[in-house]
């Protein structure tokens, strides 16, 4: 298959390139800053088509993973501005492309976010639980409606991504460092529900979404297993043979992120359900079979 993949640089789209190119699939790659190589496209998401989507005219899929990372700043009203434009527009500008192209994508899986649900304590989230009403779920809702606009063309499936596990990024290679020193430990309470998946599971999932011809519609991102966030810091704990006693006080995350923090503080409790319906299976259901196969 030859498959356009937008946000195809960060973590998550690295690791799904790599896994697409060797399974011997032909990747497009959309990118602001090109790096001359011949399966990158230089395009300007700003909402509007442009000559980079003759790149989509006979692709058999489209991945949207575009968007800048959600905790790597401080949250202000700049700095959500930023967050959602990154998200709404190259998704306006997939769409625009797809209704002008003479042979359209087939499938389009945008990412989402769990942060759909808003914080729902120790709420069991399946795909079928309502948004919730804060920031991050105003924008889940916004990103997917724009992302639904391809569904009169194509078979539209919505990643709702949770912590997505692996050193080498993401909140985990952020763990890593006070947690081998000894200082890691539980956030707030640590009552929070972490949605967490091992990478290879995600990325095998979005496969699998491509794939699956009857897969449309939501899919948590997420382990059939969510953990306490307290629970995940024994884990990790365990993990890296140190301790995981020292807890990070709730003032101190909403000092340093700001409004984000109120999402590390409350969580949800989601699991895979659409996706387990249909057949898809984790190699990863466990949290500690998960860490001893990222940190050996």
């Amino acid at each position: 298959m030859r498959i356009v993949l937008a946000g195809g640089s960060g973590f998550l789209g690295r690791a799904l390139r790599e896994r697409l190119q060797h399974d011997g699939h032909a990747v497009t790659v959309l990118t602001r800053s090109p790096r001359g190589t011949p399966d990158e496209v230089a395009w300007t998401p700003d909402g509007k088509t442009g000559a980079w989507a003759a790149a989509l005219a006979g692709a058999d899929a489209i991945v949207n993973l575009a968007g800048e990372g959600i905790a790597d700043k401080r949250w202000n009203d700049e700095r959500k501005r930023a967050l959602r434009d990154s998200r709404l527009l190259p998704t306006r500008s997939i769409i625009a492309a797809l209704r002008q192209s003479p042979s359209p994508a087939p499938v389009l899986v945008n990412a989402s976010a769990v942060g759909y649900y808003g914080a729902r304590g120790d709420e069991r989230v399946t795909e079928s639980t309502p948004p919730g009403s804060d920031f991050l779920a105003a924008l889940c809702v916004e990103w997917e409606r724009e992302a639904d606009q391809a569904s009169a063309t194509a078979r539209v499936a919505l990643v709702r991504t949770g912590l997505v596990l692996h050193p080498d990024g993401g909140a985990l290679g952020q763990m890593l460092l006070p947690f081998k020193l000894g200082a890691g430990g539980p956030m707030g309470s640590g009552a929070q529900y972490m949605p967490w998946i091992h990478l290879d599971d995600w990325v095998s999932l979005v496969v699998w979404l491509i794939a699956t011809s009857n897969a449309r519609g939501a899919f948590n991102g997420t382990a059939p297993t969510p953990v306490t966030n307290r629970d995940f810091a024994r884990a990790l704990g365990r993990a890296l043979h140190r301790p995981a006693l020292v807890p990070m006080p709730s003032f101190v995350l909403k000092v340093l992120l700001g409004e984000f923090a109120e999402s590390l503080l409350t969580g949800q409790r989601a699991v895979p359900t659409r996706s387990e319906e249909l057949g898809f299976e984790f190699r990863f259901r466990d949290l500690d079979a998960a860490l001893a196969d990222l940190l050996p």
